[in-house]
């Protein structure tokens, strides 16, 4: 059993709202890094306490405080705390193989999503949980704390001041967390599609039983996308109803277009996902039309020595008088009669291409 589910059962008889970390520990310390930025100013920081945190949040302009480590309980109750969130708001950020969701609180949004990734060395899907709380003027998100993510455009857009980011309101900031996380998908998808195409090219040259094991991978995959992306439908089209004060009416045209790209997401997945089964087909035909053409191969041997054998039989026979045993030329005539019956029969099945 592995760690992750021997915890989750250890959970499963805890008191709700008890933080318990469900998870691999991806770093050491937990990094709390913070932007706080107006229309024409931006300041970026590290922090190490909850009480830095809030600190910060109570400035005039938007705060978007990223916190990468979540095994530090104690930590992310103090940081509870100090924003006012609920213990099992808390419980559902620590448990990383959470659902993605979205709970609106009234004062705060929470929305639980998964970054992804493809590993094309094992041809499986590298997750990572991203948690989001969206508040009135400030923004916090959790991650499990791997390796790079894929925010530093947002970052980038905070600290130079292009686009509009700056100008507009935290649920702005949410909206464009969320379409990097989304557009991240299509490029899944696009890795997924070349190796479809490299498995494609073998299936029709020469199908192994590596293939087989690739098209597997290939299915697994699918299937977690399907299973991390499809909730995103809801998610996203909550938010974008609008019906949250945080949510500001200039935003929700933004969301929208997310919405429509989870929307051709979901469509890419479903069509790659019968493009994998097609493969599937294709290799149990490649497969079969191989086993056909060696037992054609059998059977046309076989029948040509089937005349053969009669032959020798009736010569191998142990009777006294055969009178073709005393001819001095009996050997090579039968040996010849022998080779013309199978060139015979050799051209006679070249002429109905069966072989």
């Amino acid at each position: 059993m592995s760690p992750t589910i021997q915890k989750r059962s250890e959970k499963a008889w805890a008191s709700p709202g008890k933080l318990v970390y469900v998870g691999e520990q991806q770093k050491e310390a937990v990094e709390i890094a913070a932007f706080h930025y107006t229309e024409t100013a931006c300041h970026e920081t590290a922090l190490k306490t909850a009480d830095e945190c809030r600190a910060l949040q109570r400035e005039p302009g938007i705060t978007w405080i990223n916190i990468e480590g979540l095994h530090d309980t104690v930590l992310m109750e103090q940081i509870g705390i100090q924003f006012g969130l609920h213990p099992l708001i808390i419980e559902d950020i620590l448990n990383t193989d959470q659902r993605p969701k979205l709970d609106d609180m009234g004062d705060y949004i929470s929305v639980v999503l998964k970054m992804l990734d493809y590993d094309e060395d094992s041809g499986g899907i590298v997750t990572e949980q991203v948690s989001l709380i969206l508040g009135d003027n400030f923004l916090i998100s959790f991650q499990e704390g791997r390796q790079g993510d894929l925010f530093d455009p947002v970052r980038e857009r905070i600290r130079s001041g292009k686009g509009k980011i700056r100008k507009m309101g935290p649920d702005y900031l949410a909206y464009a967390l969320i379409d990097g996380i989304v557009d991240n998908y299509f490029a899944i998808t696009e890795k997924i599609s070349e190796k479809i195409e490299e498995i494609e090219e073998k299936l029709l040259s020469d199908p192994s039983n590596e293939t087989i094991h690739a098209i597997h991978h290939l299915k697994l995959a699918i299937l977690h996308l399907k299973k991390y992306i499809w909730p995103m439908r809801e998610i996203i089209n909550a938010l974008a109803k609008g019906e949250s004060p945080l949510i500001m009416e200039s935003t929700l045209i933004y969301l929208r277009d997310v919405y429509d790209h989870i929307i051709h997401a979901i469509d890419t997945i479903e069509t790659t996902r019968d493009m994998i089964s097609g493969m599937l087909d294709i290799y149990l035909s490649s497969v079969s039309n191989r086993m056909n053409q060696v037992m054609k191969v059998l059977t046309v041997i076989a029948t040509i020595f089937i005349p053969l054998t009669f032959i020798a039989g009736v010569y191998g026979m142990n009777f006294k008088y055969m009178p073709e045993l005393d001819w001095p030329w009996g050997y090579p005539m039968v040996m010849g009669f022998m080779a013309v019956a199978a060139g015979v029969m050799l051209l006679l099945f070249k002429r109905k291409n069966w072989m």
